[in-house]
């Protein structure tokens, strides 16, 4: 079983930075693919982010040069740093991973992320 924590939700202006941090639990795990999706209010959740193990990257549009995603493989982490951040990026933001060798994908609680205008 794998258990995420994650991190650095909160409320921002318009402007503004956040950093989220999700460390993912499970002696010798080893994960391909890490990242972030989020959910607004009457929407559908949609993918931020995700960094692969090889270290290639994906983003939305919408976030591209504002938003940078890293992880960290031997401590299992991966970090969103956010920038310029815009009233329509508030949403809960769910990190999420995928167990190497697998198509088996976990999921946070989600951390509430809201900017204010």
């Amino acid at each position: 079983q794998v258990q995420l924590v994650e991190s650095g939700g909160g409320l921002v202006q318009a402007g503004g930075s956040l950093r989220l941090s999700c460390a993912a639990s499970g002696t010798g795990r080893r994960f391909d693919g890490m990242g972030w999706y989020r959910q607004a209010p009457g929407k559908q959740r949609e993918l931020v982010a995700r960094v692969w193990i090889s270290g290639s990257t994906n983003y939305a549009d919408s976030v591209k040069g504002r938003f940078t995603i890293s992880r960290d493989n031997a401590k299992n982490t991966v970090t969103l740093q956010m920038n310029s951040l815009k009233p329509e990026d508030t949403a809960v933001y769910y990190c999420y991973v995928r167990l190497w060798g697998t198509s088996a994908d976990y999921w946070g609680q989600g951390t509430q992320v809201t900017v204010s205008s």
